[in-house]
C-alpha cells in the first residue's frame, strides 16, 4: 500500500525545540485573545489592525522555523533513506502554500 498522509510515519525532529515552539504559540494565542478584547471594547481599527499584523508576523516566523527544521531534518532523512522525491515534492507544496 503506498504511503499516504494518514499512513505515512511522521517524525518530529523538532522535539528538542518543542518547549520553545509551544511558548511562541502560547504567546500568539495570548495576542489573539488580546485582539478579541480590543474588538469587544470597540478599540480604534488601526490599533486592532496593528495587533493583527503583529500576530501574522509572529506566525510567519514560527512557520519559517518549522519549515527550516523540516528541510534540515525530515527531508534530509528522507533523502538519505531513498524517499527523497516524495519528501521534496511535499516540501515544495508547503513552500507554495506559504508563498501565496
Amino acid at each position: 500500500m503506498p504511503a499516504t498522509r494518514r499512513t505515512r510515519k511522521r517524525t518530529a525532529p523538532h522535539r528538542s525545540d518543542k518547549p520553545a515552539l509551544l511558548r511562541r504559540l502560547n504567546r500568539v494565542e495570548g495576542q489573539i485573545r488580546g485582539i478579541a478584547r480590543m474588538v469587544e471594547e470597540d478599540r480604534y481599527c488601526v490599533d486592532v489592525l496593528t495587533q493583527i499584523a503583529a500576530v501574522r508576523s509572529a506566525l510567519d516566523a514560527i512557520a519559517k522555523g518549522l519549515l527550516e527544521d523540516h528541510a534540515h531534518h525530515c527531508v534530509q532523512a528522507a533523502v538519505k533513506s531513498g524517499r527523497g522525491q516524495a519528501a521534496i515534492d511535499e516540501l515544495l507544496r508547503v513552500v507554495d502554500a506559504f508563498s501565496r
